[in-house]
């Protein structure tokens, strides 16, 4: 049997055809496309499906938005995907829509050992509720329920929760942001664009000064990338700054997710940024805001992080999904 698999954000769309064979998942063929550079997932379907010219026989989609009767309405993109109009395309029965988060928690049950980097190694007897955060494109946030037997993944749209300050600086931070949005979610601080804002936010009230040269680049340049990798050489006290306050930021938010859905079980860091930032998060600053939750602060030292290494997981989620 072979199986339709997308793993779709914002910035790329990554599609791949999967066999199946004794419960086994086994890639015969993958490419990944630029999204905006795209009208729709229909068309990079269509294009990906005729150059391959394989057989069809379920397809799955992880998406990154909120699925509601079948449709999405990306907020990072300009598209409308629609599940009906996807199966008729593939000339399939149904189409299962994901959302991207569900399709990563997913994905979770198949990666292997070295697909982690541990954080926090938690209670040796940690077990139950799971829960996945992913800052990329845009924020992501996902649980999976413990029904006695095994995790069962099911989608939030917890990113887009109102951003709680924690700190006189956190609070000077949203005032500065309600400056320039009608709300301030999690997003706004927690993603690529989350980065340049906190960047923004350091420069604008004299934290620090901008490099010419860094600014110049992030010009030309995907700024986030640019901050971070400025950051990480320690080329710009502003970006390590800015990079240091999102790392702060993350584990705070990731420290609620945990106490929300109760995930004794383990929270796993996902999304595309946390790989290239493994030196900082592996720092005290992302376990420390982690567990500073007063009186469940012991609850918190329990459960153990992970940082997923694997950049498919949400593709093998998808997968794992159409063939069920």
């Amino acid at each position: 049997m072979t199986i339709l698999a997308g793993d779709i954000g914002g910035t790329s769309t990554r599609l791949a055809f999967f066999a199946v064979a004794d419960g086994q998942l086994r890639s015969v063929a993958e490419m990944t496309y630029r999204s905006r550079e795209h009208q729709s997932l229909n068309e990079i379907v269509a294009h990906f499906v005729a150059a391959q010219g394989r057989p069809i026989a379920a397809a799955a989609f992880g998406i990154a938005g909120p699925v509601r009767g079948g449709k999405v309405e990306t907020p990072n993109l300009a598209w409308t995907i629609d599940a009906a109009e996807l199966a008729r395309d593939l000339r399939l029965p149904t189409v299962a829509l994901l959302n991207d988060l569900e399709a990563n928690a997913s994905g979770i049950a198949v990666l292997a050992p070295h697909d982690f980097e541990v954080l926090n190694g938690g209670a040796a007897d940690a077990a139950g509720n799971q829960a996945v955060i992913s800052a990329g494109t845009g924020l992501g946030e996902a649980g999976l329920y413990w029904d006695g037997r095994q995790h069962r993944p099911f989608a939030s749209e917890g990113g887009h929760g109102d951003f709680a300050p924690r700190t006189p600086l956190e609070a000077e931070l949203l005032r500065y942001l309600l400056g320039r949005f009608e709300r301030v979610s999690y997003e706004r601080v927690l993603s690529g664009p989350g980065l340049h804002n906190l960047y923004q936010f350091l420069r604008d009230t004299g934290r620090g000064t901008e490099l010419p040269r860094v600014a110049e680049e992030m010009r030309e340049q995907d700024s986030a990338a640019v901050i971070a990798r400025a950051a990480l050489a320690g080329e710009s006290e502003l970006c390590v700054s800015a990079l240091d306050l999102f790392v702060a930021l993350y584990g705070a938010e990731a420290g609620n997710l945990a106490l929300r859905m109760m995930a004794t079980g383990g929270v796993y860091i996902g999304g595309g940024i946390a790989p290239k930032i493994l030196d900082r998060l592996k720092g005290p600053a992302f376990m420390q805001a982690f567990v500073a939750k007063g009186r469940m602060r012991s609850l918190l030292e329990s459960i153990p992080v992970r940082v997923i290494k694997n950049d498919r997981t949400a593709l093998l989620g998808a997968a794992r999904y159409a063939a069920r």
